[in-house]
């Protein structure tokens, strides 16, 4: 009479020699696959590093370095998993359910894939790159990284924006590269010398230490107004700065416009007239 331990040998010597049978009848194809996938595996990385470092050499964008060479990892993992599947398998099939998936995805992930294809028109035309100061859909911040579903800004406070990017893409944008403007207007009495004052604004921007040199500080008669003279001045500052150059700008041309010129409050003249 066979026992509960007679049966469970019988099965596992049953399991073994299966296991046994396949191995033997598939040995070969295992073996085979499973070097497809390593050598995929390593040349892959080692393409992926190599691309990394020829872009870093050539002063190629961050990002388009970092698109092309992920995707040429992408392609040899994707190739090398289709050659191991077909050691087992015909792979046409496998193809076409693929691309059945594709286009069922397609019409599911709309949103995301808009992203993507904005993202990827990105990094193709380069209409910004890493460290550009951008302002869109009312924020502003220098570019931190661009994937190609979004862009993230950082701004002067450290906050990180992220932005999809068909929001970018399809919306107006101002790239002002690694500086945003500062633009201010201050008002002179008619009284007053006009160009001793424009002098005074200019030389005023021109000692913060924060304002560009290479776009000269600029400032001008803005608008005649009711009850002054209004000068309009302009000066590039560092986006990472911008808020605290702006304070030290705008201090130091009030100072400079007080010390020359009468800054007028503003008046309303009132008539009365008798009944």
């Amino acid at each position: 009479m066979a026992t509960p331990l007679d049966s469970e040998i019988e099965q596992l010597s049953k399991t073994t020699e299966l296991i046994v049978a396949f191995l033997l009848e598939n040995g070969a194809k295992i073996a085979s696959a499973v070097i497809v996938l390593v050598i995929g595996f390593y040349v892959s990385k080692w393409l992926h590093a190599f691309l990394m470092k020829r872009f870093e050499k050539r002063g190629t964008d961050i990002t388009l370095a970092k698109f092309v060479a992920g995707l040429v990892k992408l392609l040899i993992l994707t190739m090398a998993f289709l050659f191991a599947f077909a050691k087992f398998y015909n792979i046409a099939p496998l193809v076409a359910m693929i691309g059945a998936g594709a286009f069922g995805a397609s019409l599911a992930f709309q949103a995301p894939i808009s992203n993507y294809g904005a993202g990827l028109m990105i990094i193709l035309t380069r209409p910004f790159v890493v460290g550009n100061t951008l302002t869109v859909q009312g924020q502003f911040g220098q570019v931190k990284d661009i994937s190609l579903a979004y862009t993230q800004l950082e701004n002067e406070d450290g906050e990180v924006i992220t932005i999809p990017n068909k929001q970018i893409m399809g919306e107006i944008f101002v790239n002002s590269r690694e500086n945003r403007i500062v633009e201010g207007v201050i008002g002179i009495s008619y009284d007053s010398d006009p160009d001793k004052a424009i002098a005074a604004v200019v030389e005023a921007m021109k000692s913060i230490p924060d304002v560009s040199t290479e776009t000269p500080p600029q400032a001008g008669i803005d608008e005649f107004a009711d009850s002054s003279v209004n000068i309009g001045y302009r000066c590039w500052v560092p986006t990472k700065t911008y808020h605290a150059t702006r304070f030290q700008v705008n201090r130091a041309v009030y100072a400079a416009v007080k010390g020359c010129a009468d800054i007028p409050f503003p008046q309303l003249d009132v008539t009365m007239k008798k009944s």
